[in-house]
């Protein structure tokens, strides 16, 4: 792992731990909506998705980048949430998807994969998911396919002592009872890139555990509580890398979400994994 990629990322955190709900704190939400329309920017054209919600317009930001294929294959879709909720700085919800997804934009536009890559950054997640939602169903919509969405929803919280990590009923008996790994899940379509993602990632060094669910996460609402659920909704094969938020981290919605509670290795490691992963697809 390059000590630049973790500069990178804890200079991004840097500039978007605040506070940031579109209503109550309306200046840090549109500091931080320039800060990523500037760094998508470096790369290319920076297109938005607008919609409305109570007659106020929000903004998706929207960077298209090339494949290194002259096939035509579908799209892979990256998204992260920047928005947070009410009295908390929101380091690691979401600020460390939104910093991953930065460094996602910069590796993939030095060097293109198979699949050429849709980076979004959604607004209004915190308040039901409104952002992915309305992008979601302007893409079904259209007629837009996807080879596969995934959301980045925490990813830098991290704790090896034993018993930090909680699971809905009846998980815990199959997965780590430490709260070192990063997750990622997905619906059943998607099994084949769970196994060759998280394969990938544990090679880079980071822990990593998968889990599928059937029938659009209904019967476990906690894997629907980010911007991949609207996707699945709609038929689209999606995934969620997670640190699992608040079934490990205690910070979670509260003012003590703090960039010195994040593990920028951790960090670092899941973004490694993921650039090395997507690559591999």
């Amino acid at each position: 792992m390059t000590t630049n990629l973790k500069e990178c990322l804890y200079h991004h955190l840097t500039q978007l731990v605040r506070e940031r709900d579109p209503y109550v704190a309306s200046g840090g939400h549109f500091f931080v909506r320039q800060y990523l329309y500037q760094q998508l920017g470096q790369w290319g054209t920076v297109e938005t998705h607008e919609f409305t919600v109570r007659g106020k317009t929000h903004q998706n930001l929207i960077l298209n980048l090339p494949s290194n294929n002259k096939k035509k294959l579908h799209p892979i879709l990256i998204g992260a949430h920047y928005d947070a909720v009410p009295g908390t700085p929101g380091a690691d919800d979401n600020a460390t998807g939104v910093a991953g997804l930065l460094e996602l934009a910069r590796a993939f536009a030095a060097k293109p994969p198979k699949y050429s890559i849709r980076l979004v950054a959604f607004d209004m997640e915190e308040y039901g998911m409104l952002g992915s939602t309305a992008y979601a169903a302007y893409l079904k919509q259209q007629k837009q396919p996807l080879k596969l969405m995934l959301s980045l929803e925490m990813l830098g919280y991290y704790n090896v002592s034993p018993h930090s990590q909680s699971y809905p009923a009846g998980l815990k008996y199959f997965y780590p009872d430490r709260g070192n790994f990063i997750a990622l899940i997905g619906n059943l379509v998607t099994i084949p890139e769970l196994i060759r993602l998280s394969g990938i990632i544990r090679q880079q060094g980071t822990p990593c555990e998968w889990l599928p669910v059937p029938n659009s996460g209904k019967l476990l609402p906690q894997t629907r509580l980010s911007d991949h659920s609207p996707f699945w909704d709609r038929g689209y094969r999606a995934l969620m890398v997670t640190d699992t938020a608040f079934l490990r981290n205690p910070h979670y919605h509260q003012p003590s979400d703090t960039l010195e509670t994040i593990d920028l290795d951790f960090l670092a490691g899941v973004c490694q994994g993921l650039i090395a992963g997507i690559y591999s697809l």
